[in-house]
């Protein structure tokens, strides 16, 4: 008999609780009390339990009543959730956003963004992906990710389409106990490569061959941006990396900028990026993610 139950008892189940009476349930469903009491007393009789001890002057709920309770509102709930995801995919919302962020990207700004994007589109699960260089681009060319934010590979792929959203600096830093932090004035890369380089590598095959910004003999690889940033922190090595993540360590002092020959002062810049394929751009969600993305 359990699966004749259905939503519309559940929900005068759950109305008939949060109004503690059956004629209140009545009320807000805009039913006849008679029809309200003859859902809820079907609903126990399917189930086989009794729901509400009607001793009283009002009905209250069993013990049963109140576990069930839990179940019931966990049902309805799934099937208006599964009822507003379903009219938004019908008005071209993607189902899902699957999203790859560049390690050099702001994650503050990420974080903030996905706030805003919970309330605007709450039927809309988020898939977040992170990678760098050619491992962020990866995602969006073979299909995992919709789209990707992106800006350590100095090139897009063929196949995908490209917008700026914003730039972000880059500098050279050692630690303060670095030999290299004692040189004042630009560095010549004579003197840098005496030094262990610490460089982000690319786990992908995207950049295979290809070197970015090595001016050193010496090097140490990394994959993951903070282990890079951890090693830099210890003086094992001299290396480039996003000024908003070493900013509070230049100010602290545990980590000092260096001015290398033929690099700006204050270090380069590095626009940022949104890429997906070009024959299939992002749909309302995602364009409303890389808006927002571009105005923070």
């Amino acid at each position: 008999m359990l699966d004749g139950v259905s939503l519309d008892q559940l929900r005068t189940f759950i109305a008939a609780v949060e109004e503690g009476s059956f004629s209140g349930a009545a009320r807000k469903l805009r039913r006849a009390q008679s029809m309200v009491s003859e859902l809820v007393s079907n609903l126990e009789g399917q189930i086989g339990v009794t729901l509400f001890d009607r001793s009283g002057r009002y009905p209250t709920l069993t013990t049963e009543g109140r576990v069930l309770l839990a179940d019931a509102r966990h049902v309805v709930s799934g099937v208006d959730w599964m009822k507003a995801r379903a009219k938004g995919m019908a008005s071209g919302l993607e189902p899902e956003l699957s999203v790859v962020l560049d390690v050099f990207f702001p994650l503050q700004a990420v974080v903030e963004v996905a706030k805003a994007f919970r309330e605007r589109f709450p039927q809309v699960p988020l898939r977040i992906y992170a990678d760098a260089l050619g491992g962020a681009f990866e995602p969006v060319i073979d299909g995992r990710a919709a789209l990707g934010i992106v800006g350590s590979l100095p090139y897009v792929p063929a196949g995908l389409a490209s917008e700026r959203l914003t730039a972000i600096g880059y500098v050279m830093v050692a630690a303060s106990s670095h030999p290299l932090a004692a040189i004042r004035g630009p560095i010549g890369k004579d003197e840098l490569a005496r030094h262990m380089q610490l460089v982000l590598t690319d786990r992908s095959a995207l950049s295979a061959g290809r070197e970015f910004g090595v001016m050193s003999g010496s090097v140490w690889r990394f994959v993951d941006l903070f282990a890079k940033h951890a090693f830099l922190l210890q003086g094992l090595g001299w290396g480039g990396m996003p000024l908003h993540i070493v900013a509070d360590d230049i100010a602290a002092g545990r980590l000092v900028e260096l001015q290398i020959e033929d690099v700006p002062p204050g270090g380069l810049i590095l626009p940022m990026l949104a890429v997906y394929p070009s024959a299939a751009p992002p749909g309302p969600a995602g364009r409303w993610l890389v808006e927002q993305l571009r105005v923070s």
